[in-house]
């Protein structure tokens, strides 16, 4: 563990704010705007202020930004109109621009994934590795500091889809959570090298939670036309854990034999590691890899509590677990843990640090199904 102070790292004395929505998704977007407004205008200043600051290695404006964003709207619309109406939801509720959100919900397609900003870990263990027989999921999601404050927890109830319970920030559509048919999702951003315009992979993450069976979950992240690909670190309340290892055009599905998942930020499998764009640039999410995996298996009696102990883990400090923005770095390489959770899917609980880990305390959430 770090033994000394760590700068930028900020303490919130209350948990992330809760919003409920219900309803059609074009009014479960726009409770969401409604509800955080703020956060939602806060996070596309944000996301200004990063295009500008990279411009040198994008050479786009933001006017060019929403121009090539609109470009995978169409995708989206054709596939899954109904959560285009979510993003149309929240541009209204919060005022702001919808092709604004839109921008918000295609970054990560439209800058080709140049930044390398998303450092997440997820990791999960079902009933065979756990001291009570609950199956828990844990993910620390990583990116800029900014984006901290607009962190948020969605609990769901749409009128044709299962509820669920899922961590965003800003108006970003829902993705890291859990349904109410025992299904979890976590996402860890991978750098394919056959990117194209198709669907966001936000827009296939949020579809995901609208699964009624793991296999449909899987076929969700498999969409036709999608523009490239997550990592998709799947559980079911029964124990059965998979990594859906996804690119635009190639997948692969890893399967946990062992009761033990472990995924950060590059390819596991070997013909997905073939179309890894710059794998020399992924060394830090190896060494998160290797560490979350050690430290895993060291344990066959988790519990929420030994999970969120290896969240707060600072090896390889700044770029650890726990991850730290430490001031003097490149601009564009300061991401943070903005987030960590623990999901008993068993329970249906989401226990959530709101910041760094190490700093900040859990707060326990349900899904009222």
């Amino acid at each position: 563990m770090f033994k000394h102070e760590i700068p930028n790292t900020p303490v919130h004395d209350t948990p992330p704010p809760l919003i409920e929505i219900s309803g059609s998704h074009r009014e479960m977007g726009r409770q969401f705007g409604e509800a955080a407004p703020q956060q939602v205008q806060h996070s596309v200043a944000n996301a200004q202020i990063l295009i500008s600051s990279a411009y040198d290695t994008l050479e786009l404006s933001w006017e060019g930004t929403r121009i090539q964003s609109r470009k995978y709207l169409p995708f989206a619309e054709e596939r899954y109109p109904q959560y285009v109406d979510e993003l149309r939801g929240i541009s209204e509720g919060a005022n702001v621009s919808f092709d604004d959100v839109v921008v918000l919900n295609a970054m990560e397609a439209v800058t080709m994934d140049a930044l390398h900003l998303t450092r997440c870990t997820s990791m999960a263990v079902n009933e065979e590795r756990t001291a009570d027989g609950h199956v828990l999921a844990a993910h620390n999601e990583d990116w800029i500091p900014e984006d901290e404050g607009d962190v948020l927890v969605i609990s769901a109830r749409p009128e044709t889809e299962p509820p669920f319970l899922a961590m965003t920030y800003g108006g970003l559509l829902p993705n890291v959570g859990f349904n109410a048919y025992g299904i979890a999702q976590l996402i860890d951003s991978v750098y394919p090298s056959d990117p194209r315009i198709g669907m966001p992979r936000l827009v296939v993450a949020r579809a995901v939670l609208a699964s009624r069976r793991i296999s449909g979950a899987i076929g969700r992240t498999l969409i036709p036309h999608r523009a490239a690909g997550y990592n998709h670190l799947l559980i079911h309340e029964s124990g059965e854990m998979y990594s859906i290892e996804v690119s635009a055009r190639k997948f692969e599905i890893l399967y946990a034999d062992d009761g033990y998942m472990v995924h950060t930020n590059h390819y596991l499998d070997p013909k997905m590691k073939e179309i890894e764009k710059d794998p020399e640039e992924l060394l830090s999410s190896r060494v998160r890899y290797f560490r979350a995996g050690r430290l895993l298996r060291q344990n066959q009696k988790h519990t929420i509590k030994s999970l969120q102990a290896i969240q707060k883990d600072h090896v390889n400090i700044p770029n650890s677990i726990c991850n730290h923005a430490i001031e003097g770095l490149d601009p564009l390489d300061r991401e943070k843990t903005i987030n960590a959770m623990v999901m008993d899917l068993t329970a249906r609980e989401m226990h959530i640090a709101w910041g760094n880990p190490c700093r900040n305390a859990y707060h326990t959430f349900h899904l009222n199904a």
